[in-house]
């Protein structure tokens, strides 16, 4: 890939004269892709924060942690 020049500005690729994708470099991708997952993780606690806290006892989480760690944990969330 020597002699190839780092892209600035995304290229917009055009078939039958309409845009039908983007090429971008690749740390403009990540950039991308970190504001989407950032975007998800903020809906995601909003969401969480409409509900009420519960909250469990620790002997009760331990007891159930030790019997199955996965469905504590589940149970944990789902309450």
């Amino acid at each position: 890939m020597k002699g190839r020049r780092k892209r600035k500005d995304p290229e917009i690729v055009m078939r039958g004269g309409k845009a039908t994708g983007v090429i971008l470099s690749i740390d403009e991708y990540r950039k991308l892709l970190e504001r989407v997952e950032d975007a998800e993780d903020l809906k995601t606690l909003k969401a969480m924060r409409k509900r009420p806290l519960k909250f469990r006892k620790l002997d009760d989480f331990l007891k159930d942690f030790a019997s199955d760690p996965r469905d504590a944990l589940i149970k944990g969330l789902a309450e």
